[in-house]
């Protein structure tokens, strides 16, 4: 594999299988855009435009997509399917549902047979998502890796920072400034 370079233009998909999905996929959407990645986002259903979803599965590595988002909630087939079509990573993002309250969907995404795997993070774990999509384009594009080791040691820090809050007024005073 070669490394990227700034002239290769790649993409992250963030797909999902209704629109009411959006809201779980928008941290994927916003964290990957802080990056200045480019993303191609669509609705695209396992079970109601099951053509549609394979066509752009087939096509996403034409399309220089390098990973490939997927939400769906209740069966949740989307990521897999996708995953079952192209060689190209897919993390699956279960979507709570009103019945099960996601349960169904991590376990419909989690649960791929051997040869056909599918990454999943957290039920509404979109932001996670977006991360492991950057962690992976990270491996071949060195700038990308130095902006993801920039975002967690800022992430450190703003715990570093909290702590250090807490330390000084004590527990009722920092709930109180919550």
């Amino acid at each position: 594999m070669s490394e990227l370079n700034s002239k290769d233009i790649y993409k992250i998909a963030v797909l999902m299988g209704s629109d009411s999905d959006l809201k779980t996929l928008k941290p994927a959407i916003d964290i990957l855009s802080e990056f200045g990645i480019k993303t191609e986002v669509c609705i695209l259903s396992a079970h109601r435009t099951p053509i549609e979803m394979m066509e752009y599965a087939k096509n996403a590595e034409s399309k220089n997509i390098k990973v490939i988002i997927a939400g769906a909630g209740g069966a949740a087939h989307l990521p897999g399917m996708l995953a079952s079509i192209t060689c190209i990573p897919v993390i699956g993002v279960p979507v709570e549902s009103k019945t099960l309250k996601g349960i169904d969907s991590l376990l419909s995404i989690v649960q791929m047979p051997s040869g056909i795997p599918v990454a999943t993070v957290a039920i509404n774990g979109g932001q996670n998502a977006g991360l492991l999509a950057i962690g992976m384009i990270s491996l071949f594009d060195e700038s990308m890796r130095e902006n993801l080791k920039k975002f967690r040691e800022n992430l450190h820090k703003q715990v570093r920072t909290k702590n250090s809050k807490l330390s000084a007024i004590g527990a009722e005073n920092y709930l109180q400034n919550l």
